[in-house]
């Protein structure tokens, strides 16, 4: 039997933690439950039509309009089975690409929700596959400073001009933290005070 993928192991922790928390949990999604992100993950692999308004803002609210429908007429052990299954047939060749660092975002969504959370060990193949996705570039065009990026055993990742900021941490500390949930991620910034605090509280990811 083929191993399951980095984004197939991703996809069936979240699964695991649906069921553990139930539907109605918190998320670092914003105004998100549960319910509200596993039926996100639905309709972005099941419904293309929607997917515009993932990324351009005039299609967002027929993007939710879908995810709500999905979310309110399904039931929730269904819902959890619908993720769980994977994308469409047509969609399994591009799941590593697609899933693996979106799925990895959202287990730490739904975990890190919660007091008492501490990071999970991975491992070393997922961090791999997190570092090589996971950059300074977007955190660059929002602060004016040059960006590195470091993590113990890498060789340092750098963006930008102006004044440097290093922000150190393990690779998936940095993947939430480039994903905009600075709060929720262990990662330490060394440099300008000033714009150390712009970048912590900036708009980041998507």
């Amino acid at each position: 039997m083929t191993p399951p993928t980095l984004a197939q192991q991703e996809r069936n922790t979240l699964c695991d933690l649906f069921v553990e928390r139930g539907s109605d949990a918190p998320t670092l999604c914003e105004g998100w439950l549960t319910v509200d992100l596993a039926a996100h993950l639905v309709v972005r692999e099941r419904r293309p039509d929607s997917g515009p308004g993932l990324v351009w803002p005039p299609l967002a609210g027929y993007t939710d309009k879908v995810r709500r429908a999905v979310r309110d007429r399904t039931p929730w052990e269904k819902l959890v089975e619908s993720v769980r299954r994977g994308p469409p047939l047509l969609l399994r060749p591009f799941d590593g690409p697609m899933n693996t660092v979106e799925f990895f975002i959202h287990v730490e969504d739904v975990r890190r929700a919660q007091g008492g959370w501490e990071p999970r060990p991975i491992s070393p193949e997922l961090a791999d596959e997190l570092w090589a996705r996971v950059g300074p570039g977007g955190m660059a065009k929002r602060v004016p400073a040059t960006i590195v990026m470091t993590s113990p055993g890498r060789a340092a990742k750098e963006s930008g001009t102006g004044p440097r900021l290093t922000l150190a941490g393990h690779p998936g500390e940095l993947t939430m933290f480039g994903a905009g949930r600075q709060a929720a991620a262990q990662v330490e910034i060394s440099g300008d005070a000033a714009l150390a605090a712009q970048l912590r509280g900036a708009s980041l990811g998507v």
